[in-house]
């Protein structure tokens, strides 16, 4: 009875504590421990050292990350590692920044959790947007205004009890619950009970003091500025030394890196309204448009695990005296196996330097946008320049000899300038002539510098005659002016590449497949599906149509960049890039020179020799004379 009594007098673990054992949880099983013992290597480096608590400084965190000063991010990167280090008690956000907790940090962003905590995709979201918010009093301060004109007062004075004599124990606020929360954008505070039930600790959680997640939103401009960074640093690999980002820093790329990380703001929040993000759109946008927006923090924060400061060929025994309290061991392995070169060879370029100089859509800013929704895998060092209208030629012809024999995924892109209200010149009134009156806006008020749409095309590209192509992989898409995301959905109205005499013939995502001209010749104006793209057969005119019914073989998008809209659009670059490596292109190649062999057969046979029953069989045999047909006189 003794023991038992002991026990039930043991007080429960502090915060403290309980953080620091989910640390030593985090890095036994989310570290190897070559990676922990790299990583003590790096934090003893850089940390600073007051009254005997080591830590990182914002400089000294940013400078290790080689995060750019043109960029003005090391604030707002600084705000979001001290708010994740405190997990899963936020309430003691900002955390000084120590060994245990840069852990958590690197844990967190590198998505290794996964060992510890169960689930985790909705909490993650909500608990990055919780560590890039800030508490916005304005808002906070009329719903308290509110509450109290209500009545509410008293009840949650009632409810609150007294804290040194006075009522208000609710951090500042009259009501304690959010005022119209809309479903599914409350907190989740499914990470931080993971956490805490991993540690059979469950009993101890409370809902933090952090304000209602209602009443915070991340400021606009300190976004514009993670997005930025997460674009130069979306190709960056995890053991990959930091590259020079000075070229991308710098006249037309810098405004090519402004411009696309304003269309994917745009995303999120009119920013010509408004000057914060909601919880409601941040949910609502990552998930659907930009699954893949955080990947660069893991590659980035990953370093923390390489340390090349380390020879490890050989044994290293540590100083006992500054054994931190987590402690790997005293040496890595020794294998060769393990050991990281001293200096890794160059990686392969982004984009072929051949392709980058033919390339007029696609550049490494816009390959980075397209990673936040596809897989990079299938992206970076993987993409081959098929077709160039402004190399081979704005035709259809062109288009099908250079991209029919990829065997392989592709990517369409295209761009040009929104067209006059009132057509001005024959093709463009012909174009306008081909389709249903507009009744549609533009996407904008303001005439956007550039329109760019696009596909990711999973199937072989072919002609189509009766019936549109369909693979659930599809995804239609805009990138500039803001960034929309359109998955399909169970329609086969998905992809349509049609000649004359099909009425309306060209390239078509999400409408219904073309018909065939009437008698007289006439054609009725093209059927545009819901969400669509349509491009000419002349490839001078496009038009992306967005009604947020929907209903065709698109979903419509959310957001700022959902409602009803319309872009009519002059041609100025098309593009196909193949998505696939030396196979697939050895694939393509062997392919284009079949096709020129037997055209050269064909050119090669030569009739009129004399021998007329021999040529005829030979017609026979190819099935253009004999059944009842004459094939023209031989003579």
């Amino acid at each position: 009875m003794g023991q038992s009594q002991s026990q039930a007098d043991t007080p429960p673990a502090t915060a403290e504590e309980l953080s620091k054992q989910l640390a030593q949880k985090f890095a036994t099983r989310c570290f190897t421990p070559l990676e922990l013992y790299s990583f003590r290597d790096v934090f003893r480096s850089l940390a600073d050292t007051s009254d005997g608590v080591s830590y990182l400084k914002e400089d000294t965190l940013t400078r290790f990350l080689q995060v750019p000063d043109a960029l003005g991010v090391a604030p707002v990167l600084f705000q979001m590692a001290s708010y994740l280090g405190a997990f899963p008690f936020s309430a003691g956000a900002p955390a000084v920044l120590g060994f245990e907790e840069m852990i958590v940090v690197v844990v967190m962003l590198t998505e290794r959790y996964g060992k510890v905590l169960r689930g985790g995709g909705k909490g993650r979201n909500v608990l990055l947007y919780r560590s890039l918010t800030v508490f916005d009093r304005l808002d906070g301060k009329e719903v308290a205004d509110k509450g109290e004109e209500g009545g509410d007062k008293e009840v949650v004075e009632g409810e609150g009890g007294e804290v040194n004599g006075n009522a208000k124990a609710h951090v500042g606020f009259a009501v304690d619950q959010p005022a119209n929360d809309e479903e599914g954008d409350d907190d989740d505070d499914g990470l931080a009970l993971s956490a805490l039930e991993s540690l059979d600790a469950n009993d101890v959680f409370k809902h933090s003091d952090a304000p209602p997640i209602s009443h915070c939103s991340i400021p606009v401009e300190n976004f514009r500025k993670i997005i930025m960074l997460l674009l130069l640093i979306a190709p960056l690999e995890a053991s990959q030394p930091f590259p020079d980002y000075s070229d991308r820093l710098s006249g037309d790329n810098l405004e090519q890196l402004q411009a696309t990380a304003d269309a994917i703001l745009s995303a999120f929040v009119n920013t010509e309204s408004n000057t914060g993000i909601k919880i409601h759109a941040w949910n609502t946008v990552i998930p659907a448009s930009l699954p893949n927006l955080f990947n660069g923090f893991s590659a980035l924060f990953s370093h923390f695990l390489f340390s090349t400061s380390l020879d490890l060929s050989k044994r290293k025994p540590s100083s006992p005296t500054t054994t931190p309290p987590i402690s790997p061991p005293t040496s890595p392995p020794s294998s060769p196996a393990l050991r990281r070169p001293t200096t890794p060879p160059p990686p392969l370029p982004l984009i072929p330097t051949a392709d980058a100089e033919e390339a007029e859509i696609l550049d490494v800013t816009l390959l980075s946008q397209l990673s936040f929704f596809l897989p990079p895998t299938t992206l970076f060092h993987r993409l081959r320049l098929l077709y160039s209208g402004g190399s081979a030629g704005f035709s259809m012809r062109s288009f099908e000899t250079r991209v029919f024999n990829w065997r392989a995924p592709s990517l369409l892109l295209v761009s040009g300038s929104r067209l006059p209200a009132i057509p001005e010149g024959s093709n463009e009134r012909a174009f306008a002539d081909s389709l249903p009156p507009k009744r549609l806006p533009d996407s904008t008020a303001t005439n956007p510098n550039r329109l760019v749409f696009g596909a990711y095309i999973p199937q072989t590209w072919q002609q189509t005659y009766k019936t549109c192509l369909s693979d659930p992989g599809t995804i239609l898409f805009q990138l500039a002016p803001t960034h929309t995301i359109h998955r399909s959905t169970i329609s086969t109205d998905q992809l349509s590449f049609t000649h004359p005499p099909l009425s309306h013939p060209g390239i078509s995502l999400g409408s219904p497949h073309p018909s065939s001209k009437s008698a007289s010749g006439t054609a009725n104006p093209a059927k545009l599906g819901p969400v669509s793209l349509h491009i000419d057969a002349s490839f001078e005119f496009g038009v992306f149509t967005h009604d947020s019914r929907g209903g065709g073989a698109f979903e419509p998008a959310s957001g700022p960049g959902g409602g009803d809209w319309q872009e009519r659009f002059a041609i100025e670059s098309l593009e196909v890039w193949g998505c696939g490596g030396e196979e697939e292109a050895e694939e393509q190649r062997r392919r284009w020179e079949w096709e020129e062999r037997e055209a050269e057969a064909r050119r090669r046979i030569n009739f009129g020799k004399g021998d007329i029953e021999a040529d005829r069989a030979l017609l026979e045999m190819a099935g253009i004379i004999g059944g009842g047909r004459s094939g023209g006189s031989m003579n």
